[in-house]
């Protein structure tokens, strides 16, 4: 992984890195997005957001297959001299995270998973297909990223959405390679790590939105509950993409978590 795709704020023992979902990058966790990156800088931790490969500054590094994203993860945990490493997951971001620590447990000390799941919806193949071809409608007719996030987004925030956010999430959204998304999408569809959460030992938050129809908060409870000595928190009125929704109280419990955990 290139610092170039990373976007790096903030000093400190505790290092926290900042994954983002199928529909975003590293763009969503800066001040246009949720603010993370510096709200994390401003508590004195140090924050990277990066792009997984095939996304944003790091779209030359090859499609993101769940073994790359992974590997870019790896390689930056290997980079860093922090004391504690922290991975924050959004969504495939959290895939990602769970896969790395199933993977790899001992180069992570602390887990914030958001908005995600343990596995990639109903354990069945009919309905795994359809969901996938159902996300794939828009790009099949033609309509191209744009078109997609116009036809997504809506569906992924909360009713009450502020515009900035919808903004937000349809920008980040839009910008996303065509061929890397439908890569992501077949990478997150074979994702399934249930098996593998009562062996996780690390301090860990599940983060949920209370209106997120995606990654439902009984199906976060569900995945706190097999976690032993997890958290769980849910973020009133907030979507699917409950950091941009709710930037506010998404920092503010990510903060709470880390200076309780990782002061």
């Amino acid at each position: 992984m290139t610092r170039a795709a990373v976007l790096e704020a903030g000093q400190g023992d505790t290092a926290v890195l900042l994954l983002h979902g199928i529909g975003g990058g590293a763009a969503m966790w800066a001040e246009a997005g949720s603010g993370t990156v510096q709200a994390l800088a401003d508590a004195g931790f140090h924050a990277l957001a990066l792009d997984f490969p095939g996304y944003g500054a790091a779209a030359d590094m090859g499609a993101p297959t769940m073994d790359r994203m992974v590997a870019a993860v790896a390689r930056l945990v290997t980079s860093l001299s922090a004391s504690h490493v922290v991975l924050v997951g959004h969504s495939m971001g959290g895939m990602v995270a769970q896969e790395l620590v199933a993977r790899a447990a001992t180069t992570v000390h602390g887990l914030v998973l958001s908005c995600t799941s343990a596995s990639f919806g109903k354990n069945d193949g009919e309905w795994q297909a359809r969901f996938v071809a159902e996300r794939l409608a828009p790009l099949e007719a033609g309509l191209g990223m744009p078109g997609m996030a116009a036809k997504l987004v809506p569906g992924l925030v909360a009713p009450d959405a502020t515009q900035r956010a919808r903004e937000s999430a349809l920008t980040v959204m839009a910008r996303v390679p065509e061929a890397s998304y439908r890569v992501a999408l077949a990478a997150i569809a074979a994702f399934d790590r249930r098996s593998e959460l009562a062996a996780i030992k690390l301090p860990t938050l599940m983060l949920a939105g209370e209106l997120d129809r995606t990654a439902p908060p009984a199906v976060m409870q569900r995945m706190a509950q097999r976690v032993a000595g997890s958290e769980y928190v849910c973020l009133s009125g907030a979507g699917h993409i409950a950091n941009i929704e709710a930037p506010a109280a998404f920092n503010a419990a990510l903060l709470d978590f880390l200076h309780r955990r990782f002061s």
